[in-house]
């Protein structure tokens, strides 16, 4: 069911530093929380991963938009995809907004549950729908050096600048 036009999700993420928080494991990987996150967006695209040490913690990448990045006219002005971890986003002439307002009412963002209850409603979103999400945005290491952290802007574009979303509960409205 769509969400009706105009702009559905008017609200930016809301944000709040969490330095110093305590670290916690998961999985065998050591999270380290950044900031207490809370987005309602319109549901942009939808990504399955299966492969890779990225899959096993994230299965899946929500593209979200809020704002303009809401609305039915600016998003019919606008193709979106993603791929590789990443949302990519074209227009045939003119953009419909400036493009700095697509990057700062929109983001990719890598999605890992907490449990399984969580894993299981965020199966059920589908693109079209406004949901809201609320957790921590992470910062993630193994023992052998790897590491994966979120992004704490919702103004940068390229490799690092998507969330990564410790996702606590999931609202579908």
């Amino acid at each position: 069911m769509a969400p009706g036009p105009g702009v559905v999700a008017p609200q930016a993420p809301l944000q709040v530093d969490l330095a110093g928080a305590a670290e916690f494991g998961h999985r065998g990987y050591q999270f380290r929380p950044l900031a207490r996150f809370r987005v309602e967006a319109r549901v942009l695209g939808v990504e399955r991963y299966r492969i890779g040490r990225e899959a096993e913690l994230a299965p899946l990448d929500f593209t979200l938009g809020w704002g303009p990045m809401s609305d039915d006219k600016v998003l019919g002005g606008l193709t979106i995809s993603q791929g590789n971890r990443n949302y990519y986003y074209s227009w045939k002439e003119q953009p419909p907004i400036p493009q700095a307002q697509i990057v700062a009412n929109s983001s990719n963002m890598h999605l890992i549950p907490a449990d399984s209850e969580v894993e299981q409603q965020l199966g059920k979103v589908r693109v079209g729908q406004v949901v809201e999400l609320s957790g921590n945005l992470v910062a993630i290491r193994s023992t052998d050096g790897w590491q994966w952290q979120s992004s704490l802007s919702r103004h940068d574009t390229g490799n690092g600048a998507c969330e990564v979303v410790w996702v606590k509960e999931v609202r579908i409205r």
